[in-house]
């Protein structure tokens, strides 16, 4: 999994779905657990598809 830094606008959604495996680091969201439960949902959350399994 990871998250395409050209496409992340930076919007929190997926950090706000799911803390346990994303966080913000210089304004874009970075993967911290690939593992978690809520990945799935996170996934699906990104307005802009910037998350790849």
């Amino acid at each position: 999994m990871g998250v395409d830094e050209s496409k992340c606008i930076g919007c929190g959604v997926r950090e706000s779905v799911c803390p346990e495996a994303f966080e913000m680091k210089d304004g874009k969201s970075h993967v911290k657990n690939p593992d978690a439960e809520c990945t799935k949902k996170a996934i699906l959350s990104c307005p802009v598809g910037a998350i790849t399994e």
